[in-house]
C-alpha cells in the first residue's frame, strides 16, 4: 500500500449516502413519520457551505499535505499500514486529536472563527452535517494532527481514519433518533450527546466534543448529557439573521478584523484573537463562561424561591 497516497476516500465513498439519507429524512418528515425541521434556505446554505468545503480543501489542503509529508519522512518509528495493531492505535489516537481540535475550536475565537459555521443552522438536520469550514487549513488547525505523522503513521492512514471519523459523525446530526442502547451511549457520540454540543442553552454551551468516542468527553469533564425537560435550542448564541454563503463563513473572521482595529493594547489584541469567543477588554460581552455562571445563578436563585 502507498503510504502517500489512500487508495480510497471514504467521504468521497460516502457521498451518495449522505444525499441519500438527507432526501429520506426529509421524506420521513413530510409524513411527520420521524421528528426533523428543515428550512430551504437554511438547507442550501448547508449544502453549499459543504460544496465550498471541498473547493477550499481542493485549493489549500496541499499546503497541510505537503507538511505533513515532510514530519513522516522524519519520523521516530516506521508504522506500517498493514499492521492490525497499527489501525486500533491510530483510532483512538485520532480520535483523542478531534477531541482536542474540537475543543481547542470551541474555547479560542481564532480557531471558532473557522468553525463556528458548522453551528450556525438554527436546525438540526442530516444536511447540517454538512455546512463545513471554509477556512479551516488557513487557520491551522490540521497541525494538531502532526505529532501522529512524526510517530510514523503514514499520511495515507492518517487521511483514512480522518474520513471514517467524519462519515461517523454524519449520522448523528439528526432529530430523528432519540437515544442509542446505554452501552453504546457510555462509549460512543450519538444523536443525543451531538444534539446537546449544537445546542446553545448555557447549560449545554461548550461540551460533547467527541468525534467517536464519548469516552473523552467523560474523562476529561466536558460531558453533559441531554435532559428530557430542557430541549436543545440549535445555533449560536447571536445567531446569524442571513443565509448569505460569504456571512455565513466569514462573519466571525469580520468581528475579529473589526475587534483588531479597535485595539488599544496587546493585551487587547491577544484577548481578541485568542481569548474565549465574547472575550472584551472590560467584560461587557458574554462568554460561555459567563452565560453558564448566569444560568447557574438563576438556577440558585429559583432553588431559594422555592425554599422560601
Amino acid at each position: 500500500m502507498d503510504p502517500l497516497h489512500a487508495p480510497f476516500d471514504p467521504v468521497a465513498l460516502a457521498v451518495p449516502f449522505f444525499v441519500l439519507t438527507i432526501i429520506l429524512e426529509i421524506a420521513l418528515t413530510r409524513f411527520k413519520a420521524v421528528k426533523s425541521h428543515y428550512e430551504t434556505k437554511d438547507t442550501m446554505a448547508s449544502l453549499g457551505m459543504g460544496l465550498g468545503s471541498n473547493v477550499a480543501g481542493l485549493l489549500t489542503g496541499g499546503a497541510a499535505f505537503a507538511v505533513t509529508v515532510w514530519v513522516w519522512n522524519h519520523r521516530a518509528f516506521d508504522i506500517p499500514m498493514t499492521a492490525i495493531w497499527a489501525w486500533v492505535a491510530l483510532f483512538f489516537l485520532e480520535d483523542l486529536t478531534y477531541y482536542w481540535f474540537h475543543r481547542l475550536s470551541h474555547e479560542r475565537r481564532f480557531w471558532w472563527a473557522a468553525h463556528v459555521n458548522h453551528h450556525s443552522s438554527q436546525h438540526y438536520n442530516l444536511s447540517t452535517a454538512l455546512r463545513q469550514t471554509w477556512t479551516g487549513v488557513l487557520a491551522g488547525t490540521w497541525a494538531l494532527w502532526l505529532p501522529l505523522a512524526f510517530l510514523g503513521f503514514p499520511p495515507a492512514m492518517l487521511a483514512i481514519q480522518k474520513g471514517i471519523s467524519l462519515v461517523y459523525q454524519f449520522w448523528i446530526h439528526t432529530e430523528a433518533i432519540k437515544r442509542m442502547p446505554r452501552w453504546f451511549e457510555a462509549v460512543f457520540n450519538t444523536p443525543s450527546h451531538h444534539r446537546v454540543h449544537h445546542a446553545r442553552n448555557p447549560r449545554y454551551l461548550d461540551s460533547n466534543y467527541a468525534g467517536i468516542l464519548i469516552i473523552w468527553d467523560r474523562m476529561f469533564g466536558t460531558f453533559q448529557p441531554e435532559l428530557d425537560e430542557e430541549a436543545p435550542r440549535y445555533g449560536i448564541v447571536e445567531n446569524l439573521t442571513s443565509f448569505n454563503l460569504l456571512r455565513v463563513a466569514f462573519h466571525e473572521w469580520a468581528g475579529i478584523a473589526k475587534d483588531l482595529a479597535g485595539s488599544r493594547s496587546l493585551r487587547e489584541v491577544i484577548g481578541y484573537l485568542f481569548g474565549p469567543p465574547g472575550w472584551s477588554p472590560d467584560g461587557s460581552r458574554d462568554t460561555s463562561a459567563t452565560l453558564k455562571a448566569q444560568w447557574d445563578a438563576q438556577q440558585a436563585a429559583k432553588k431559594t424561591d422555592l425554599a422560601a
